[in-house]
């Protein structure tokens, strides 16, 4: 099963869509929100001019459904808008940014204020309905507040909307001071920190735009209320809106520019195997051995650390060793713990050998007083009055039917044909063999993503048994030599607008290493740190949440888990198979595997996306 071609892994992110493609709304991309509300402001703005040039000679109802008709108007536009791109609730992205409860509380009070607004922006759509001109007049006054009248001081309102909503002149600017949103608040959302940034943006935004259009709306009631000539505040106001929305566009990019673009998962709430994780098995595992089977001419006059690296010889006299299944791969690292000891085996369908070990001077190995089979009392034996065949605790490395060990090295590609790019990216465990698995979506102008596209890749269908799959080629198989897994984030060539297509695992200098075709400065290989792993407890045993523990750059090797806590019955870590995705899916800029854990445990091996970075465009989003 061999790839016969290679596709280009990049692609250029803001292509033309085909003739044949149906281009819908978020066809004005990531940035869309921009996009439209610049576009709407003229459109508010041309419709007050006109009104202003209008001599209202009707009667004064009449007069103010005049200019509460266009209002209507615009506030569809505007509710068209915060349908499109405002996806996620205030309190999930402030929850999702927060740092602490002080925190919280203060986003608590801004979603006050905001919908605040937009309940002024609501009343004022139904107003008309209530044909008591005395009551307009009295809500445009608390919109337009009466301190207007004072010399070179714009409206108490509006400068409160200032102080409030603005971002550069709070929440904006404090997400660009730190921009650093909570580790453990990342991996809860869908959402990289960048689009939380911008998510925060278009709320307050979208606020500012509805206060504004309110502002315009009640100033022309109020003059053709006879109250009187507002033109000149108008103007302040609108060239106020103008340069307070171009300075919280320079915050938005700077802030962009800083916060950071990667997403990873948390561990779920229940660890589920097959479902949230999957195990790689018996690669190194505890067994118990008695000297005389490890040596080849069946003598003990050896010690058990002399047996680093050898295997069964034979079942000397039908002893303990016809009463276990007996490694059929290499031992590794023998050594002697004590000589008598009490063995609860596992069920014979469990990956496992044992569930527990006691020796008799009361050592115990694993978990767990009641044995569900027979527990087996081993003694170690003389043979000559100075020699002693004693039982030796090993690690056997054990390929066969009990052990899933294996990775794919095949291409995953998106269908670039149908200018699809990858969206997400998953673990899978499949006829026993470990996929990075894809997530694809149809990639849109100004890099959106085409939602009802979104779909996961099928991984290959082939088994290691297939007469035309070979290792090393098509799979690669651990062992005691060749365990190890790169820990790194790879990138799209830098300076380009490039998406991730595709990805595969390789074998490099004998570990696992994720590349794309073309990728961006790849780590030293040479030069790379270690995790350690050992004398770790099962990960699912944990009560504590995992956290990540690598950085670029890093490896780890596949290896047992502690002998005191799992009589090294366990293969760790864990591998993560939870969908690492964002909501709504968008391009890839890059893809990593890492490690996470938490103290004393095993941990999970886990994919990460790294999104594209749109803080480049915030300045031609129109």
């Amino acid at each position: 099963m061999r790839i016969q071609f290679i596709l280009p892994l990049i692609l250029i992110l803001f292509i033309q869509a085909s003739q044949s493609q149906t281009i819908f709304d978020e066809a004005k991309g990531i940035l869309g929100f921009i996009h439209d509300v610049k576009e709407i402001l003229p459109l508010v703005q041309e419709d007050i001019e006109k009104l202003d040039a209008i001599e209202f000679n009707s009667t004064e109802m009449e007069n103010y459904i005049n200019v509460l008709k266009p209002f209507k108007n615009a506030s569809i536009k505007v509710l068209e808008i915060e349908d499109n791109h405002i996806k996620q609730s205030k309190q999930s992205i402030y929850n999702d940014i927060t740092h602490s409860p002080l925190d919280l509380y203060r986003f608590e009070l801004l979603i006050q204020d905001l919908e605040t607004v937009s309940e002024h922006f609501t009343k004022m759509e139904t107003i008309e309905s209530s044909k008591n001109s005395t009551l307009i007049i009295l809500f445009a006054e608390s919109i337009i507040d009466k301190h207007y009248l004072l010399p070179n001081l714009y409206n108490s309102f509006y400068l409160e909307l200032l102080r409030l909503y603005m971002p550069d002149k709070d929440e904006m600017n404090e997400l660009r001071r730190r921009h650093k949103i909570p580790t453990k608040n990342i991996c809860h959302s869908r959402q990289v920190p960048q689009q939380l940034v911008y998510s925060v943006y278009k709320d307050i935004a979208l606020t500012e735009l509805k206060a504004y259009i309110l502002i315009e709306y009640s100033f022309l009631i109020l003059k053709i209320s006879r109250q009187g000539n507002f033109t000149k505040s108008m103007n302040k106001v609108r060239l106020n809106y103008q340069n307070v929305s171009e300075n919280a566009l320079d915050t938005l990019q700077s802030t962009m520019e800083k916060a950071d673009r990667v997403i990873w998962r948390c561990d779920p709430e229940k660890h589920i195997p097959n479902v949230t994780y999957d195990e790689v098995t018996r690669v190194l595992q505890g067994y118990v051995e008695n000297e005389v089977d490890l040596s080849n001419d069946e003598s003990c006059s050896e010690t058990c650390s002399d047996y680093q690296n050898t295997t069964t010889k034979g079942c000397f006299k039908q002893k303990f060793c016809s009463q276990q299944p007996q490694c059929s791969g290499h031992i590794y690292d023998c050594q002697l713990v004590d000589s008598d000891l009490s063995i609860c085996q596992s069920n014979e369908n469990n990956s496992r050998r044992y569930d527990y070990i006691e020796y008799e001077e009361g050592q115990k190995f694993g978990q767990g007083e009641n044995c569900s089979r027979d527990v087996n009392n081993v003694q170690s034996w003389h043979r000559w009055i100075f020699t002693k065949c004693s039982y030796c605790f090993c690690l056997c490395d054990e390929p066969g039917p009990k052990s899933d060990r294996y990775f794919n090295l095949l291409y995953t590609l998106s269908d670039i044909k149908a200018n699809k790019v990858v969206t997400g990216v998953r673990f899978v465990k499949k006829n026993r063999i470990f996929h990075l698995q894809i997530q694809q979506g149809q990639l849109l102008p100004r890099g959106a993503i085409n939602e009802s596209s979104v779909e996961w890749v099928p991984v290959d269908d082939f088994k290691i048994t297939d007469s035309n799959v070979c290792d090393g080629v098509d799979y690669h198989s651990l062992s005691h030599k060749e365990r190890a897994l790169d820990l790194d984030e790879i990138l799209t060539l830098d300076g380009q607008a490039s998406v991730v297509t595709g990805l595969r695992l390789r074998v490099l200098s004998g570990r696992l290493n994720l590349i794309f075709i073309i990728s961006h400065r790849p780590p030293n290989n040479e030069d790379r740190q270690k995790v350690n792993l050992d004398n770790l407890d099962v990960p699912t045993r944990s009560t504590n949440s995992s956290q990540p523990m690598s950085k670029n750059n890093q490896y780890l090797e596949f290896v047992n888990s502690g002998i005191k806590q799992d009589v090294a019955q366990t293969t760790i870590p864990f591998i993560d198979i939870q969908d690492v995705v964002t909501s709504p899916p968008v391009p890839l800029a890059g893809i990593g595997v890492y490690y996470k854990s938490s103290p004393g445990y095993g941990g999970f091996v886990a994919p990460k996306i790294i999104t594209y970075d749109i803080s480049r465009h915030v300045r031609n989003a129109d």
